[in-house]
């Protein structure tokens, strides 16, 4: 069994049943189906933290996009996964709770391509995050009105999976909600 670290993924069927591993370059090189989760964090004025990718990450660099996300290690939850990717990336815990879950597929110019089962997990922070700067360039509050103004007047500002993902959870908030 390989060790689990951050540089292999998890791989599954349409399911979520695990298929082994992979090295995660390998995965979204092969467009592999691996297992994935993504954290929106909200203040008390209903705001979602937005986080700009750090100018030097190996694909989608200085984009904006949902406060964290990354991928579960083996004999992890997805919540565990998120607290512990939420404190790398963004410097701050906080309590989550699961959502929705679903599969998407997101290839980028340079020729890789996140094929994701998806869990996105919700939060809420009212302090400044201390964003780790290999990680993150820049983070904003935002509306979600806002976001879905700004992703279609500027829509090469946000990363791909974000703007699915983004479309997914504003449904479900919805739906929750009536």
């Amino acid at each position: 069994m390989i060790e689990s670290t951050t540089n292999y993924v998890i791989l599954v069927d349409e399911n979520d049943n695990p298929q082994g591993t992979m090295e995660k370059i390998e995965a979204h090189e092969k467009a592999k189906l691996h297992r994935a989760f993504s954290v929106f964090i909200y203040n008390s004025d209903n705001e979602l933290m937005l986080q700009q990718r750090a100018l030097t990450k190996y694909h989608t660099p200085g984009l904006w996009t949902n406060t964290c996300c990354s991928h579960q290690k083996l004999g992890e939850s997805n919540i565990e996964a998120g607290k512990r990717r939420l404190q790398e990336e963004m410097g701050f815990s906080t309590e989550l709770q699961e959502t929705i879950s679903f599969i998407y597929k997101a290839p980028f110019e340079n020729g890789l391509t996140e094929h994701e089962y998806d869990y996105i997990l919700v939060g809420e922070f009212n302090e400044e995050p201390k964003p780790n700067p290999e990680e993150v360039h820049a983070w904003k509050w935002m509306k979600l009105e806002d976001i879905e103004v700004d992703i279609k007047k500027n829509p090469k500002d946000y990363t791909e999976w974000f703007k699915i993902i983004f479309e997914k959870h504003k449904s479900e908030m919805i739906k929750s909600s009536t």
